[in-house]
């Protein structure tokens, strides 16, 4: 039995067309799954512009940890503190002086944003007075911001070092 022309190539565009279906399909989950699990990179400045239209989403946020609001309890590994406002843009950064003059500025001034987060965790190291974090969770309706993920870095690791024989001329 011989196949007419006619019934190769329908066969052909079936298969053409489901392969296109399928490949559809893979597209529309991947980009899906990307955009339900997309995180944004904010500052508090607009954290707190946004207000409740963020709350829930997952978000990234980067700021300069206020030392002095470090609070911190080992029973419950609950860690609370706040950021200051930092610009996100690497050439205000660097207008200000680079990173370690930037966080100092943001956290000595008390007319910065700042937010509170609150993580649930073993204390890291690195928490300390003037580092960057960088922290990802979700806003919370009550404004306080809930950390899923927590990454600091130490301000000392931004700082020039400037041998003494360079600043005495030796």
């Amino acid at each position: 039995m011989e196949k007419s022309p006619q019934t190769g190539i329908q066969g052909r565009a079936k298969f053409i067309i489901g392969g296109l279906l399928i490949l559809a399909a893979v597209i529309y989950l991947i980009i899906s799954a990307t955009q339900a699990n997309a995180e944004y990179f904010m500052t508090v400045n607009e954290i707190d512009s946004k207000g409740n239209t963020l709350v829930g989403r997952s978000l990234r946020i980067s700021g300069a940890v206020v030392g002095t609001t470090i609070q911190y309890d080992p029973q419950s590994m609950n860690l609370t503190f706040d950021i200051a406002h930092v610009p996100g843009d690497n050439a205000a950064i660097e207008m200000g002086g680079g990173l370690a003059k930037v966080l100092h500025t943001a956290v000595t001034d008390p007319t910065r944003t700042r937010l509170v987060i609150v993580y649930n965790g073993p204390r890291p190291d690195l928490l300390r007075d003037e580092a960057q974090a960088i922290v990802t969770g979700h806003l919370g309706e009550d404004g306080i911001f809930y950390a899923d993920e927590l990454l600091l870095k130490c301000p000392t690791k931004y700082q020039e070092a400037v041998p003494s024989q360079a600043v005495d001329g030796n």
